[in-house]
């Protein structure tokens, strides 16, 4: 009589526990079901007036002046360079400190450099961008004559530095995650450990390591206050990081924080922007993903 309460008493406990994950998941799909629905209605309004059209083609994004443009094509070359500059010294450095962590590194030099990297995840952002407007931009200008105060270069750089916890940490989880087997085999047929790290556990980790720069990418591209403070906010053509620009996040900070009235069609183009960028986002990491997969599998 008591194995058979307990084992029902088990049985309930098993499917409250199923029941309160299937909300969890639920309540997840929800909070982004909603999000979307927020983010495609107001910009449906914001269609009604400006033609699709002239938001995709058009070159000039000035929604609060007196003259209106709405091509968003500024936003999201500026978005592009400071996403572009980012990736650019976060992937290298980033994957160098993992490789370096689980392959290199002992135990009790991997237990103090990697949570030491970690807390820079946790530094206000806004600190990273006075850091970058105060500090790497003079440092710039001393490199390259005519550099104005504010540009793209030293808040993608700054960016960068932002993101390297988050692909350093999962690429090192992914490799480390490569069985030693694997490494056994190599270093049988001879390998030293460099080339063990570079052309066995590199490849087999692949799919990780794709996975965690698709996360250092979207935390770049949905970054604000590194661009909002020196990135200068100017909405322009971008064609070199030296120029400044504004960033889609940094228009929608601009908005959001001014005198903007709800509902009005300025305040309603900050979320066909926001709409611009979750589609462009999304595509890049469907991309990422099959990528991924085809790594995945070839390996």
């Amino acid at each position: 009589m008591d194995r058979d309460f307990t084992k029902r008493r088990m049985r309930l406990g098993e499917r409250a526990m199923e029941a309160l994950l299937f909300i969890a998941a639920a309540l997840a799909i929800g909070i982004v079901g909603g999000i979307l629905y927020v983010v495609i209605s107001e910009a449906a309004k914001f269609f009604l007036e400006v033609s699709f059209v002239e938001f995709v083609t058009s070159t000039r994004w000035t929604p609060l002046f007196e003259d209106a443009h709405y091509g968003i094509a500024p936003l999201l070359t500026g978005t592009f360079m400071s996403t572009l500059v980012a990736l650019s010294v976060a992937v290298p450095l980033g994957l160098l400190v993992a490789i370096y962590l689980s392959e290199f590194a002992s135990p009790r030099a991997r237990e103090t450099i990697k949570p030491t990297l970690e807390l820079l995840a946790g530094v206000p952002t806004v600190v990273y961008g006075y850091f970058a407007l105060l500090f790497v931009t003079p440092l710039l200008q001393n490199i390259i004559p005519g550099l104005p105060g504010f540009n793209l270069l030293s808040a993608g750089i700054v960016m960068g530095l932002m993101i390297i916890p988050y692909i350093a940490s999962l690429s090192e989880d992914a490799m480390r995650a490569v069985p030693n087997a694997l490494r056994d085999g190599s270093f049988a047929m001879g390998a030293t450990r460099l080339e063990t790290a570079f052309r066995v556990v590199f490849p087999a980790a692949i799919s990780g390591i794709i996975g965690a720069v698709i996360l250092g990418m979207s935390r770049a591209v949905g970054e604000t206050m590194i661009v909002v403070v020196a990135g200068g906010q100017l909405p322009q053509i971008v064609t070199s990081p030296t120029q400044q620009g504004a960033t889609v996040t940094a228009f929608i900070a601009q908005v959001a924080l001014g005198d903007i009235a709800f509902g009005t069609l300025e305040y309603q183009s900050i979320f066909a922007a926001g709409l611009a960028l979750l589609v462009l986002t999304l595509i890049f990491n469907f991309v990422a993903f099959a990528m991924q997969r085809r790594f995945r599998e070839a390996y």
